[in-house]
């Protein structure tokens, strides 16, 4: 605090959604002042990737900051810097990036507003940021209510397909409940803590008696629900199929990465934080989340014939394997650590491999986005072998194949959970996992299936098609190299874990 009694600020610690957010400003004031420029497109291209650029330069400068500092507190501590919000915001910037790249093809291909769409994109990226930082309920809260907004309007953005529209209005009044739920939460737990910093509260709970547990107990339970919602946990997972299938599948991609990872940061902050000792309370909760996730998302997705809707189902799943790594974490001893990065290299992996599945889909189902059913992709690899073989590789790394990313994050969920005597989470995942494994191979058989009337199709060669050639390489490369050189990804979640 300085002399006058205002908080002091570390602005380096908040430069990256800084830098997010002023990207999206000047996008928008490009937008109102330059509306006749023929550029004007490849203008707010260009300033939404130096954006995620500067962000990433001040993130990489924040991680130095915490290898030799350790975590520091900041804006009266509301805003917590330290290996989580770094890690998680090396995920979300990468999630950003490869979206935006999508963009530059798919946007011109579909006729859609170029700068509004990168603006709300970069918005709900900053709150994501904020979220991997937050340090305090209500800068949670804020987080929350940042990264969704945009994400309501670009779920709805395709204005010709009904099935857009109806996915931006689920996505809104289901987002609404639960973010209200989330605050009713915030608003219990202050009432029985009397302050909404996460720290605080852990302090308060470890010196006092809370003779009357019941609100304390329905606060933590409501936040649980709120925070669920956005990582797509079973039962609050209702929207997921609908959304992803509606929305752009650029966003629906962004969003299956992204909003993960900014989800799992709030879960990790608010209950390793703020409610540690009461984790005999709550882990048994997050067990169930964890199974139910694991089990209605594998099967879910057998009975599907819409390959998004398949998808969606199956990052259900993938929601409940990080939650497994969370169920690790919430135990005692070396299983605390390596359950957190456990779940840490699941989602940087996985933001990865889903981006880049999702990212060929746009492309192997024009020429409309909306059709995506199993029977209109069969033996699309005899029309674009290329593409459908990153396809099927990315598929085959979600199904858990070793050499892939897809089998080591699986694994080492599995070994955390082993350490903490989490048993029947692993049954269960093992179990799902061969679940999902048949899902994704219904969809490689039926890219695979010979057609014989098909034709090559001709190749692209503009610099938008370059854009997503380079997303799809990139993942691919990063796919492969997570799976058979994992080590400096292992260490890089390791030290995070570390610096929590």
């Amino acid at each position: 605090m300085n002399e006058i009694g205002t908080p002091s600020v570390d602005w380096l610690a908040i430069l990256p959604a800084v830098a997010l957010a002023g990207g999206a400003m000047l996008i928008v004031l490009l937008r109102a002042l330059l509306r006749d420029r023929t550029d004007l497109d490849a203008m707010c291209m260009s300033t939404a990737l130096a954006g995620v650029g500067l962000a990433g330069v001040f993130l990489w400068q924040n991680w130095q900051d915490v290898e030799v500092d350790g975590p520091a507190e900041t804006l009266a501590g509301m805003v917590r810097l330290d290996g989580l919000s770094v890690f998680l915001g090396v995920v979300v910037l990468v999630a950003t990036l490869l979206a935006l790249l999508l963009a530059v093809d798919y946007l011109p291909r579909r006729g859609f507003a170029v700068p509004e769409y990168l603006a709300l994109l970069l918005l709900s990226a900053t709150g994501m940021l904020v979220m991997t930082t937050a340090n305090d309920l209500i800068v949670v809260f804020l987080a929350l209510e940042i990264l969704s907004i945009p994400l309501y309007v670009l779920a709805a953005y395709d204005r010709r397909r009904l099935r857009s529209e109806e996915a931006g209005i689920k996505y809104f009044v289901l987002g609404s409940f639960s973010s209200a739920v989330f605050l009713y939460g915030v608003a219990l737990v202050y009432g029985a803590t009397g302050t909404t910093s996460l720290a605080g509260i852990g302090q308060f709970l470890a010196a006092n008696v809370v003779l009357e547990e019941g609100v304390l107990l329905l606060g933590i339970v409501l936040l649980l629900v709120g925070i669920g919602f956005k990582i797509a946990a079973v039962p609050f997972h209702m929207w997921t199929p609908d959304v992803y299938q509606g929305a752009p599948t650029p966003i629906t991609a962004f969003m299956a990465s992204a909003t993960k990872a900014a989800g799992f940061a709030a879960l990790l902050r608010v209950f390793l934080i703020a409610f540690p000792l009461y984790s005999a309370d709550w882990r048994p909760l997050v067990t169930a989340l964890a199974i139910a996730t694991l089990v209605v998302g594998s099967v879910a997705a057998i009975v599907q014939t819409d390959v998004k809707r398949m998808l969606a189902y199956l990052s259900i799943a993938n929601a409940g394997y990080v939650l497994t790594g969370f169920v690790a974490a919430a135990g005692s001893g070396e299983a605390v650590e390596r359950g957190i990065s456990s779940a840490l290299l699941y989602l940087l992996v996985y933001a990865v491999m889903t981006i880049g599945a999702f990212g060929v889909l746009t492309v192997i189902g024009e020429p409309r986005d909306g059709d995506h059913d199993l029977e209109s992709l069969r033996g699309v690899a005899w029309r674009r072998p290329v593409l459908s073989g990153l396809f099927v590789f990315f598929l085959l790394s979600q199904a858990g194949t070793p050499l892939t990313g897809g089998f080591l994050i699986k694994l080492q969920v599995f070994a955390a959970a082993v350490d903490a005597r989490q048993y029947a989470v692993v049954i269960v995942g093992v179990l799902a996992a061969v679940a999902a494994a048949f899902v994704y191979l219904q969809i490689v058989v039926s890219v695979l299936a010979h057609d014989t009337d098909a034709a090559p199709a001709p190749a692209r060669r503009s610099w938008a098609g370059m854009a997503s050639g380079a997303v799809f390489v990139a993942a691919a490369a990063v796919t492969l190299w997570a799976g058979v050189l994992p080590g400096t990804l292992l260490d890089f979640a390791r030290d995070a874990a570390a610096r929590f």
